[in-house]
């Protein structure tokens, strides 16, 4: 039975418009939640919400902006009364394999600065009200996390932050009643996943990996995870599970998997054919204006 029951319960989910954050704010609508469909696209915001049903609101949000997250936060407050549940989902992942030596400098920022810091900047709009109505925080992490971020490094320390900051929230806010969950997933079907494995060389990488590593869930599986989390106001959510084993014997399996990585011939070469791209073939730079959710029509979604 739930702890946390969601009926008659506020949700605000940033990245909502598709993927992982849509399923999530759907799901969540259906078990009696009133949600705020928060993205960085405001049509998209407004179409998904419509979609999802009368008790939700499409509000465009970039999580890159504290004052936007706050003004997002307001106008749910106004609509619905408060804020039960807030889900920090957001995010991007770059397009391309590239090594940190390789990397456009403004690529590896923008990711953290969307990954870890907009994860933030969400947690701490919302924590008032979480505090207030004794409430919970979702933090979406990654199994990247505690996986080896191999031409992906950006993307790995954002989510290894977003773990940190998690974990310290969940202790935090015991005091107040209110809780946290950190979300790790594996590969999940989206959009952000499908684009970033149209590259050559990323896709190699990924065909280097066991079949049961890389299986992908589908979005309404990550959504169906992070609904029953919040339900039991779980410390974590791990999805696909066989990513727990992962997650627990990291501190034996990883350093083993650090040196095997160093000695792999095959992944050596994969390396140095991406960083002889990069020197051949710069990366393009993205738009300042980047879509930053995981509902991204022009970037990626998680």
């Amino acid at each position: 039975m739930a702890s946390y029951p969601l009926n008659g319960k506020i949700a605000f989910v940033t990245g909502a418009g598709r993927g992982i954050g849509f399923e999530t704010a759907r799901q969540m609508h259906g078990r009696g939640a009133s949600v705020a469909v928060v993205d960085i696209d405001a049509q998209m915001a407004m179409e998904s919400a419509a979609q999802i049903g009368e008790r939700a609101i499409g509000i465009a949000a970039d999580v890159r902006s504290r004052e936007q997250l706050e003004g997002a936060v307001e106008a749910t407050v106004d609509r619905f009364g408060g804020i039960d549940v807030a889900v920090a989902n957001a995010g991007i992942a770059p397009k391309r394999a590239s090594t940190a030596r390789t990397v456009a400098v403004e690529d590896w920022e923008r990711i953290i600065d969307v990954n870890l810091l907009g994860v933030w900047r969400t947690a701490r709009a919302t924590l008032p009200q979480v505090v207030e109505r004794r409430g919970q925080l979702v933090l979406v992490a990654s199994v990247y996390a505690f996986f080896n971020g191999v031409m992906n490094s950006a993307y790995a320390t954002a989510k290894a932050g977003v773990e940190a900051l998690g974990r310290s929230l969940r202790a935090e806010l015991a005091v107040h009643g209110a809780s946290a969950t950190v979300a790790y997933f594996g590969f999940i079907d989206t959009k952000m996943v499908r684009d970033a494995f149209e590259d050559p060389l990323s896709n190699r990488f990924e065909e280097r990996l066991p079949t049961f590593m890389s299986r992908r869930l589908g979005p309404d599986a990550a959504g169906a995870a992070i609904v029953r989390g919040v339900e039991k106001r779980a410390p974590r959510v791990i999805a696909p599970r066989w990513w727990t084993v992962g997650s627990v014997l990291r501190g034996a399996l990883n350093p083993l998997l650090d040196r095997r990585m160093e000695s792999d011939e095959e992944l050596l070469s994969l390396l140095r054919e991406v960083e002889e791209r990069a020197e051949i073939e710069p990366e393009r730079r993205e738009p300042t204006q980047v879509r930053v959710s995981s509902s991204s029509r022009k970037t990626n979604d998680s």
